[in-house]
């Protein structure tokens, strides 16, 4: 008795530290934003709550293929993140690289499998998602801008993915806010890589904060989120949603340009990806907060 609870002290923190590890790849604050954007394009789509099972099975698509996303990223950029990231898990050794495929695997297959139950069309549309993903982070990442412009069509595409899956793709509202999504990534990929000028000469790289410098890389991203928050105003004076969806737009537009200054602002690459996922916080916010006025 004695010698199974010795081993069973010896076991637990290794799972612990395992469990953390997973955490720590999948990076589960951006596949929970994925997943609730699948289930604010089926609301806007249907212009009311989905049905239970449809809510479940979409945030969870959305959640397996961007979290399938996140640890395949961590495989193919083991290298630069021994620079930029040696703490993360696959560098840090908390994960084997075997244990990263593995997980892509089946994180991939849980997705597609439950993509399938909208039909044909969504199983197509999420083997597209999945397969530019792979793409981005096996290719493409180095182009520069090229997979600024994949990477955001991914994140747009969740909101589509959502409309498809309750078969009501032609709402403007939908396209209007898959816009948004693109915009805010484009903005928030270009404003990480003046994060990450270091690790990125490494490989090679032509973002635009390489090739222009730091500061130029944050105001073209800056000026993408002011076409952003343009945009975000278009619902309500298209007639499309009313004065509840303008004071929701109105403060989280407030709020990106606060956590923006800070982030131009900032003085590490640690002190701006702090604020980069800042406003990752406030566009989920924004996203849930309109769901609610939707449904209510």
């Amino acid at each position: 008795m004695r010698q199974k609870h010795i081993l069973a002290l010896l076991v637990q923190p290794n799972i612990s530290l395992k469990l953390k590890a997973i955490q720590g790849l999948i990076k589960p604050e951006l596949p929970f934003a994925a997943g609730v954007c699948v289930i604010a394009g089926q609301i806007m789509s249907l212009g009311h709550l989905p049905s239970t099972e449809y809510a479940i099975w979409g945030f969870l698509v959305g959640f397996f293929l961007s979290g399938s996303a996140m640890v395949s990223n961590d495989y193919f950029d083991v290298e630069v993140d021994r620079v930029n990231h040696p703490a993360r898990p696959l560098p840090s050794g908390s994960v084997s690289m075997k244990e990263v495929v593995m997980l892509t695997v089946l994180l991939s297959f849980a997705g597609m499998t439950l993509a399938a139950l909208f039909g044909q069309a969504a199983f197509i549309f999420a083997a597209i998602i999945l397969a530019v993903g792979i793409l981005y982070n096996w290719k493409i990442k180095e182009s520069g801008i090229a997979g600024n412009l994949m990477v955001s069509f991914s994140v747009a595409s969740t909101f589509l993915f959502g409309g498809l899956s309750v078969g009501a793709l032609s709402n403007p509202l939908v396209w209007t806010f898959a816009s948004i999504a693109f915009l805010f990534n484009l903005a928030e990929e270009i404003a990480s890589g003046a994060m990450d000028i270091k690790g990125d000469r490494l490989r090679g790289s032509r973002s635009i904060a390489i090739l222009k410098g730091r500061d130029y890389a944050l105001r073209i991203s800056g000026g993408i989120l002011a076409i952003l928050m343009m945009l975000s105003l278009v619902p309500f004076f298209a007639g499309w949603l009313g004065a509840v969806y303008l004071f929701i737009a109105a403060i989280t537009d407030s709020l990106l340009i606060l956590i923006f200054l800070r982030l131009y602002r900032s003085r590490t690459p640690e002190d701006g990806r702090r604020e980069i996922r800042h406003l990752y916080i406030a566009m989920t916010c924004f996203v849930v907060a309109f769901m609610i006025n939707i449904i209510i």
